[in-house]
């Protein structure tokens, strides 16, 4: 155990040796020109700051799902880190919307990302480049200011915009004597007082008179999108 431990620490070691050698030599080549070592260190800084209260003060704080929190920092790194050792070159514009073009087509095989994860990682990735990116001419606000925007927008869009979701449930209802369209509101009522939930409207799927039951769909407003929920647990177990 000792010595798996003794290698993998030797090989972290070696790892970032190698990488303060490749970025001393893109410095000493003439490619840090743009960026001494002071100015990596406040950017990075400033980058990881900003991922940390994204994925952990926002988005973990609201959802409580760790699933993506390990690809929305290690993706916010590898793009600041790219784009910081490529960045004086001249395609900036061109590359950064590369990266957009190819993040954008990429898919999870083996699970289906949330559209709301991948609005998150999509900011990972844009903090990343404003950071590695944006002129400074040593003077950080603008960085700073950007950085304090996209937080602010995505805590507000994500937590105070009070907008609700509208769930579903499926029920097998067993008083079919209330399905007729003029015992509508009888229903909803006695599917109200049965939940506990706040129903405002039913669909029905099918009715079974052999077993005097049916199958119906329940709607009620909540806070939580508890349908991601359901999808979610669904797919994890398949």
């Amino acid at each position: 155990m000792q010595d798996k431990v003794f290698k993998t620490a030797k090989a972290l070691k070696d790892s970032i040796n190698k990488i303060e050698a490749v970025v001393d030599k893109m410095i000493k080549a003439g490619a840090g020109d743009q960026f001494e070592y002071w100015e990596i260190i406040i950017r990075f800084g400033i980058n990881i700051l900003a991922v940390f209260i994204l994925v952990r003060l926002i988005y973990y704080t609201t959802h409580k799902n760790k699933d993506y929190l390990f690809t929305f920092f290690l993706f916010n790194i590898l793009i600041f880190i790219i784009c910081l050792l490529l960045g004086s070159t001249k395609i900036k514009i061109g590359f950064a919307f590369g990266l957009f073009a190819i993040f954008s087509i990429i898919r999870y095989r083996t699970v289906t990302v949330p559209i709301k994860e991948m609005g998150y990682f999509f900011t990972c990735v844009a903090l990343g480049l404003v950071n590695a990116l944006a002129e400074t001419d040593g003077n950080f606000y603008v960085i700073q200011a950007c950085n304090v925007t996209i937080l602010l927008l995505t805590l507000f869009l994500d937590k105070y915009m009070g907008l609700k979701h509208e769930n579903v449930k499926e029920i097998i209802y067993e008083r079919i004597d209330l399905i007729q369209p003029e015992r509508r509101e009888e229903m909803i009522n006695d599917l109200q007082d049965r939940t506990g939930l706040p129903i405002h409207r039913v669909e029905i799927n099918n009715v079974n008179f052999l077993r005097d039951t049916a199958n119906i769909l329940a709607y009620y407003y909540a806070r939580d999108n508890e349908n991601r929920k359901i999808v979610e647990t669904r797919t994890s177990n398949d």
